[in-house]
């Protein structure tokens, strides 16, 4: 079980007690992201959670922020997606203590200061360079960015390189003070804890956060009126493509539904789409389906890297997978298996003390409410075959199809055609 309170000034606080665990994690949420940028700071959010780890007061540079954890054995790390942003500490559950006061003092403290800024902006260059030559991650930027086009859902989390360049003290202090705040951070400590004891050291340790709303991200427009391609030309050894339909949001009442579509369709290594394109026709070493959500968008995707003389035919299968799912009704055999899958993988992904504080401090931080597992696996088993029809007739639309290619591909026009449902 968990429990969730929110102290003075708006922090939200859930402590998820875990019997006979060995670790504890701390994970701090901030409510902010990509999405939440204009076109002249894309970028910042990542930029500005790098920033966190270069000092503070009480540790000024790097080398005593990572000691302080390392000395103990501990792990961390930090994140940015297009609406959060994460920093987490994993310790031996004796080092609580220090965990809190290494990842509050990083959150409230840090320096920002001008010099290192400058340092690091080589190294995100090297990391979006690191990005640009690896198209299994490339090419979903390039499918999100054919999907939202010119706003903050299509532009890269990692920014632009001519931004990077371009930050400095005051716009990293002016996006801190208007996304990072108490009402905008959830503080989640998962693990072998006492609840009651962790709420008072959290009032301590984040006593000095600032107290005020946070700016509101503006909502991602959803326009396509007919299949829409990208090429991204490039002489690589295989041919990486997304191709995919826009879909349901985190809010949506179908999206269970969906994500057993997913599943069904290439979630796994007994897939439609891993058995007939891989198994049967030696086409791809992986494909695989997906499904992506946020609070205001969201699709299904199917990637795949093949052979480049191979994309049509690829593309061919996967349509026809996408029409036979709208066409016909699944099996209840596939459904039930799904399911089992579906409800299997999310309990074996919630072993760890900070895979069970990501659980349920995501929830609570995009949905404002948060369903146990057990709650969860009840609205899995409500879906139906009559469900999943209906979710790929509503999504499995000719104009809702687009694909992302990575490859030696410099014309449209002989993949236009292949986009039909």
């Amino acid at each position: 079980m968990f429990h969730k309170t929110t102290l003075e000034g708006g922090l939200r606080l859930i402590t998820v007690p875990i019997k006979n665990a060995n670790s504890v994690t701390v994970l701090i949420l901030v409510g902010t992201g990509s999405k939440h940028e204009t076109k002249e700071i894309n970028g910042i959010s990542h930029f500005l959670e790098h920033m966190f780890f270069k000092g503070t007061r009480k540790r000024p540079n790097t080398l005593e922020i990572a000691e302080t954890l390392d000395m103990v054995g501990g792990e961390y790390n930090a994140f940015t997606s297009k609406e959060i942003t994460g920093f987490w500490a994993k310790v031996d559950n004796r080092h609580l203590d220090i965990a809190l006061d290494w990842i509050s003092d990083m959150f409230l403290n840090s320096k920002f200061d001008q010099k290192e800024m400058q340092k690091e902006k080589g190294v995100i260059i090297e990391e979006m360079n690191m990005y640009l030559d690896t198209p299994t991650v490339y090419v979903s930027e390039l499918f999100e960015k054919l999907l939202y086009g010119d706003q903050p859902a299509g532009w890269r989390i990692i920014g632009e390189k001519e931004n990077i360049l371009s930050f400095n003290r005051q716009k990293v202090l002016d996006y801190y003070k208007n996304h990072y705040s108490s009402f905008n951070t959830v503080v989640c400590v998962a693990g072998n804890i006492d609840s009651k004891n962790i709420k008072n050291k959290v009032r301590e340790y984040f006593k000095n956060i600032e107290i005020r709303e946070a700016k509101e991200k503006i909502k991602t427009r959803e326009e396509q009126q007919k299949p829409e391609i990208m090429l991204h030309f490039k002489k690589t050894d295989q041919t990486h493509f997304c191709l995919g339909v826009r879909a349901y949001d985190i809010f949506h009442p179908r999206k269970n539904a969906l994500s057993l579509l997913s599943v069904i369709l290439g979630g796994n290594m007994s897939s439609r789409l891993f058995i007939k394109v891989r198994e049967r026709q030696g086409l791809a070493y992986y494909i695989h389906t997906s499904v992506d959500a946020t609070s205001d968008t969201g699709y299904l995707v199917t990637q795949a890297g093949i052979d480049h003389k191979n994309l049509k035919k690829s593309v061919e299968l996967i349509i026809k997978e996408y029409k036979d799912l709208k066409n016909k009704k699944i099996t209840a055999r596939e459904l039930q298996k799904a399911k089992d899958y579906l409800k299997g993988m999310s309990t074996l992904s919630l072993e760890t003390s900070n895979s069970q504080a990501s659980f349920y401090a995501s929830q609570e931080l995009l949905e404002k409410k948060i369903l146990t597992l057990e709650e969860k696996f009840k609205e899995i088993d409500k879906v139906s075959i009559n469900d999943i029809k209906k979710v790929a007739e509503d999504i499995f639309l000719s104009k809702n199809l687009n694909l992302a290619v990575i490859g030696p591909f410099e014309e449209k026009e002989k993949l236009q055609s292949l986009l039909n449902i």
